[in-house]
């Protein structure tokens, strides 16, 4: 007998998935069992919006679509952070779950509300499947989930479909998109004002990290030269250390204190895959009015924070070779500018000779193998650490950039790590951070993954009471008590260490690297911290 849960089970297996990620429940139990059947391993969370983060993590890592599961009622309501966070971060994931029938829904309301209804504003699509059109029905939601801009999609699954006969052979045809290219008109407008550019300038974004642009990018900055700005899950489109990659912007006024005059000096700037989304509101309306400005793009973009000029629709490596294909770069391009603002970001973020973040950061930096992979949650931390961290290549630095939700570092690390177990795998996270998501290191022990933990421990929300004091209203709710992270990590199963200065860190974390399971740094830092630091 093949049930409605096994097609399931079979297509996501098809689409390359390897793991679904959860917490169990009744209303999918027969879910879960052709899931396994089909191959793909269930790895149950302490809470459904962990579960998601790994889901998003091992995408990062293996290029198949996520799957999260949550039980009908309250294990829906428990991931829609994590549902929202995959639409405006763009991470293409498939969210299961279990309802009952339309006729019991009527007279059975126990944890009944409309998933849907709930869902629409944060996914792409929502369906509800039906016996005898699970394989067109799962061929869209892919094709949806991981075609244009990548993003989440709902499958509400009743009781009766997944553990129902079905009468299909489990055949799902995968629609696949080709390439679209400019219109012809525009791509000619594009390249003229390039060639007469004299101070090009490109900012690139997460859609060309998910379009595999990187070496596009960086062979057409490097025969154009023209500098590379990236937004901080840009970060790596070019490596870091190139002469012409200035790093992440984004959330940073020191940093934009350097940048902003850049962009202000172009005279032709390329937008490369980039949705503002990712940027703090002073990046609205950034050019003045008598700059070109070029976007790239392969989805319409209608946010409204700054005009372009030329839209060329279509992905940005096939659109840049087309677009510089057969242009002489001029040889009065000046980059005097661009040197002298990457010299100046350098200088503005480099590492304090006192304790602290900063010193954190730059320590585990010059520990951690170059291939490491960094996670970050979201807080005052992530700021500074997104300019000081230098990426040779993509996804080297994975966080949540759109929606900038706490206790996603963690499991994001350990989705990766499952994905890539050889690679070393680093998660920041701010103490608040790592206490909203505690339960997730008895799972990182249940899994002995060994990813490294560096929480930064300064018993405040530090990030908000940096905008509370400077906007000079009185403390109120941003500060907490301290946790024995050490002792917690032991009492869950890793190790746990207090770190106080650079020498200690460096010391445990060159041990971290050879232990089995996770380790723990907990780095005193102290309150107010982050002052006058990015």
């Amino acid at each position: 007998m093949t049930r409605g849960a096994d097609i399931i089970g079979k297509a996501l297996a098809e689409a390359g998935c390897t793991h679904a990620f959860g917490i169990p429940g009744g209303e999918v139990l027969a879910l879960m069992e052709g899931l396994d059947k089909a191959g793909i391993r269930f790895l149950t969370t302490k809470h459904e919006n962990a579960a998601g983060f790994m889901a998003e993590g091992l995408w990062h890592a293996t290029g198949a679509p996520g799957v999260l599961v949550a039980t009908l009622g309250p294990g829906v309501a428990n991931a829609i952070n994590t549902v929202a966070n995959a639409h405006q971060d763009r991470v293409p994931l498939l969210f299961l779950t279990g309802c009952v029938s339309r006729a019991d829904a009527e007279t059975y309301t126990h944890q009944i509300f409309d998933h849907q209804a709930m869902l629409r504003p944060v996914v792409k699509a929502s369906f509800r499947a039906e016996t005898g059109a699970l394989g067109p029905m799962l061929a869209k939601a892919l094709a949806i989930a991981t075609e244009g801009q990548p993003g989440p999609v709902h499958i509400d699954v009743p009781i009766g479909v997944a553990e129902g006969e079905t009468g299909e052979d489990g055949a799902v045809l995968f629609p696949r998109v080709g390439q679209c290219m400019p219109d012809p008109d525009a791509l000619a407008l594009a390249r003229h004002a390039l060639v007469n550019a004299e101070r090009p300038l490109a900012i690139a974004g997460l859609d060309a990290v998910n379009e595999g642009a990187s070496e596009a990018i960086r062979q057409f900055c490097e025969t154009h030269q023209v500098p590379l700005i990236t937004t901080y899950k840009g970060k790596g489109l070019m490596d870091e250390d190139h002469p012409l990659c200035l790093g992440g912007a984004g959330l940073s006024p020191k940093a934009d204190r350097h940048l902003m005059p850049l962009i202000g000096h172009s005279d032709c700037i390329l937008l490369l895959g980039y949705d503002p989304i990712e940027m703090r509101t002073g990046w609205r309306n950034p050019w003045h009015d008598d700059q070109v400005v070029i976007e790239v793009t392969h989805e319409m973009r209608t946010h409204g924070m700054h005009r372009v000029n030329q839209t060329l629709h279509g992905q940005v490596a096939p659109v840049l070779e087309a677009l510089g294909k057969g242009l002489v770069p001029r040889k009065s391009w000046r980059l005097e500018a661009a040197r002298a603002a990457r010299d100046a970001l350098t200088d503005t973020f480099a590492a304090p000779a006192d304790w602290g973040p900063g010193q954190v950061f730059d320590t585990l930096r010059d520990v951690m193998p170059p291939e490491t992979v960094i996670t970050a949650d979201s807080g005052a931390h992530r700021i500074l650490l997104s300019q000081m961290w230098r990426c040779p290549g993509p996804r080297q630095f994975l966080q949540s950039t759109a929606l900038c939700t706490m206790a996603c570092s963690v499991p994001i690390a350990m989705g990766y790590k499952l994905g890539k177990p050889q690679t070393p795998v680093l998660a920041f996270v701010g103490d608040g951070g790592l206490e909203m998501g505690l339960g997730e290191l008895a799972t990182l022990r249940d899994l002995g993954l060994p990813v490294v933990i560096c929480v930064l421990v300064d018993e405040s929300y530090a990030l908000i009471e940096l905008k509370q004091r400077g906007t000079q209203r009185a403390n109120l709710g941003v500060d907490f008590g301290g946790s024995d992270f050490p002792a917690v990590a032991r009492a869950m199963g890793g190790h746990g260490v207090w770190i106080d200065d650079p020498e200690t860190l460096r010391h445990e974390a060159k041990a971290a690297l050879s232990r089995d399971g996770f380790t723990l740094l907990a780095c005193r830092i102290g309150r107010h911290a982050y002052d006058g630091s990015f």
